[in-house]
């Protein structure tokens, strides 16, 4: 199976904001819901974040949608991520915290209130075991607010499940308090004998409710954290940008007043507002932001500059090219949502036993209640047993071990500027056995350089060159261009050429400061006549086996040999040493010659070599390596992508073109390959994590509820430990944002 595909133009996307639900079983519910609108061809929806991802024809609109999850008991609104909209990242990051912190407080305020209430509640229950009757209608008194005002949430969304005909977390939760509440009211209203106090419970229900809304507010606040990543990306951009208008006036404007082809004046320390290109000035600017890069890099006219980079020096004035959700920095937090909107395939299990969860624990429940009737142990310990069953079998944590871990893990990589597109992709680099690299780009830096230069004759090594770059300086051939940059680099003066003659695939010739001479292969020399030394042809050679591509300057009785490679990446070999730590199999697969491949591979470390292999063929061997089990491609994201899709995981070298974004399961926003063994280490212990939150999850379960149902387990001591255990999942997930 291959990774999802973005939306194609038949297909739109729509993400959904889902109030009310509270366990993996809502998740089901809602899923189930929106599959069933016409025109819905797939449908995500997330726990951790509260969000669905649905992707729909365009015939399908966002009411139709609200609509669904309206029928399914649940409130829903879309999030406005419409790529033309000028809503900006700062704006939506505004919006997120403001959620985030709505839902904390409303949260604290109940617990407060239940808190204050449940202590006092607790104390006479536990101090005073023999108590009047007068005592028993205060404690009435306290809890009766305590159950049905600071746990109103649990009943109202219990009463939306049974209205649709399904039960979650909250029916459980609903359940047991006011079986609590119900029995000891009852026991109040029948029993006026010294007796009743022996028949109360209502410190039960109150603490099973002051529990679970810690647990609920430990939680909120834990998870506020998953989502900084994405928070912090948004943040980057400034709030307002200095804009030119006609007549040249200056003022500062709010970014989503900005549109295509205003011009904007960004001074040093700014931060650059939006994507453009610099038309005035020049600077240094930091993007170590994109690129992980620490220096600044030098931004001169027609240079292409990124939103949320900072200007270093001078001052400069850019066209805006790409403004609101258009620019780089918020389609990479649109990805980042998405990939943490998403689920893993292992999350599977825990969906299909969550969808039964639920009733079978209430089937359990009763049956615990008839079973102590029926030996003779009282419908008191009934009760008590079967609300213990009810609170300690929440399948909270079941629900919120794999989205929390793989939204931390997510968000991590994006910091560390490894985008994955979603659950499933990381799934899949965790499993990869092989990789192909490509070698251009990838393995090497993807632009050729003047290595070698052996001069015979009276003229030096710089003579030679210059002369070499003042013929080049009309070709268009790119072994040209890299003399040519070479003579500048080394502040070499390209003199003007006369006469200039170049011949297809062979060379150039023409005189440079009345000389005549010429620049190209040894067998277009050859053909002209002109003999070649012995160290001449030894030294072209040797090049030559080094995979190198070589040509030769003729000046009179003056000739020398230049040579042109495409120089390694500064952390290739690095980077091939770790993937074979990881116990990945890595491949070099290039359209170059087997010299040139074999050359690289040797210096990188690399065993396995397909050489003289076309893009549109690259897809073909995937598939060889396919069969020895998972096998990614790391290519450029555009003319690898036959191979790319083809991959069972496709990852994307460079700056995180929109292009590799959409199309690339994983995108390195680094030109570092040491991105790769980095994203495969990331999504590895983003599973480990995920399976030991499952494991705990099911343990946890399996274990507690047959001690609830012996009675081993008290009601309030079920209530901590279904608290307790959704707090540990979300503690345990957060330990990936320490991931270097």
């Amino acid at each position: 199976m291959k990774m999802n595909a973005p939306p194609s133009s038949s297909e739109k996307e729509t993400l959904l904001d889902i109030k009310g639900m509270t366990c993996a079983s809502c998740v089901n519910r809602v899923e189930k819901a929106l599959a069933k609108t016409p025109g819905v061809q797939s449908v995500n929806v997330n726990f951790a974040t509260h969000q669905a991802m649905v992707k729909h024809g365009h015939e399908v609109d966002a009411t139709q949608l609200m609509k669904a999850v309206d029928g399914a008991g649940y409130v829903a609104k879309p999030v406005v991520d419409d790529v033309h909209s000028h809503h900006t990242p700062s704006e939506h990051a505004e919006h997120i915290r403001m959620e985030s912190e709505s839902e904390l407080v409303r949260v604290r305020n109940n617990l407060w209130l239940s808190t204050i209430l449940t202590i006092p509640l607790v104390a006479i229950s536990m101090a005073w075991h023999v108590r009047p009757e007068w005592a028993n209608w205060l404690l009435f008194a306290l809890a009766t607010p305590v159950t049905f005002l600071c746990g109103r949430q649990f009943f109202l969304v219990a009463y939306k499940a049974i209205r649709h005909g399904s039960t979650t977390m909250d029916t459980l939760v609903a359940m047991g308090a006011a079986a609590a509440w119900g029995y000891s009211t009852y026991s109040l209203l029948a029993n006026h004998t010294h007796m009743q106090s022996e028949h109360i419970y209502f410190e039960t229900g109150a603490v099973i409710v002051t529990l679970i809304l810690l647990g609920r507010y430990l939680e909120s606040k834990a998870k506020s954290h998953m989502s900084d990543s994405i928070r912090k990306l948004m943040d980057l951009s400034p709030k307002v940008a200095t804009r030119i208008d006609e007549g040249g006036a200056e003022r500062q404007v709010a970014l989503s007043e900005l549109r295509v082809g205003d011009l904007i004046r960004v001074r040093p320390g700014e931060r650059i507002a939006v994507d453009g290109v610099l038309t005035e000035g020049e600077s240094f600017v930091d993007e170590s932001m994109i690129t992980g890069e620490p220096l600044p890099v030098s931004k001169k006219q027609s240079d292409q500059l990124t939103g949320g980079t900072v200007n270093q020096s001078g001052s400069f004035v850019f066209r805006a090219e790409k403004v609101g959700s258009d620019t780089m920095l918020a389609h990479i937090a649109k990805m980042v949502q998405r990939a943490q909107g998403s689920k893993a395939p292992m999350q599977g299990l825990a969906d299909k036993v969550s969808s039964i969860f639920v009733p079978v624990v209430i089937l359990l429940a009763l049956t615990t209640v008839a079973a102590y009737v029926a030996l003779g142990h009282g419908v008191d310990s009934g009760v008590l047993a079967a609300v213990a069953v009810l609170v300690i079998a929440c399948p909270c944590a079941l629900g919120l071990a794999t989205p929390t871990a793989l939204m931390v893990g997510t968000g991590r990589g994006a910091e560390l500027g490894i985008l994955v597109k979603d659950g499933e992709a990381l799934e899949r680099a965790g499993g990869v056995k092989t990789i192909l690299l490509d070698k251009t780009g990838t393995l090497t830096e993807g632009k050729p350089k003047l290595t070698d230069a052996k001069v015979f004759g009276a003229w030096t090594e710089s003579e030679a060159v210059g002369f070499a770059a003042a013929l080049e300086s009309q070709s268009e051939h790119p072994v040209g261009r890299a003399v040519v940059a070479s003579a500048k680099e080394r502040g070499i003066a390209v003199l003007a050429t006369t006469g200039f003659e170049s011949v297809s695939g062979k060379g150039v010739s023409g005189s440079v400061g009345g000389l005549y001479g010429m620049v190209g292969r040894r067998s277009w020399l050859l053909e002209k006549g002109i003999v070649l030394a012995k160290q001449i042809e030894e030294s072209t050679t040797g090049l030559e086996a080094d995979g190198k591509t070589v040509f030769l300057v003729l000046r009179g009785t003056d000739m020398a040999v230049l040579a042109v490679s495409d120089t390694l990446g500064e952390h290739s070999r690095e980077a091939v040493e770790q993937l074979k730590a990881l116990g990945i199999v890595t491949v070099m697969v290039t359209g170059d010659n087997k010299k040139a491949a074999d050359s690289v591979a040797k210096q990188v470390g690399i065993e396995h070599v397909e050489a003289q292999v076309l893009p549109a063929d690259k897809a073909g061997f995937v598939e060889k390596y396919q069969v020895n089990g998972a096998t990614a491609m790391v290519g450029d994201g555009i003319n690898d992508a036959p191979a790319l899709a083809q991959a069972d995981l496709g990852i994307a070298m460079g700056t995180g073109t929109d292009v590799a974004i959409e199309t690339a399961g994983v995108t390195l926003l680094r030109a570092d390959l040491r991105g790769v063994p980095q994203a495969v280490r990331l999504a590895r212990a983003t599973l480990a994590t995920i399976r030991w939150n499952l494991f705990w999850a099911f343990i946890y379960n399996i274990v507690m509820i047959p001690l609830a149902a012996l009675g081993m387990l008290s009601p309030m001591l079920a209530a901590g430990a279904m608290a307790f255990s959704s707090v540990s999942v979300v503690l345990n997930s957060l330990r990936l944002k320490r991931f270097v």
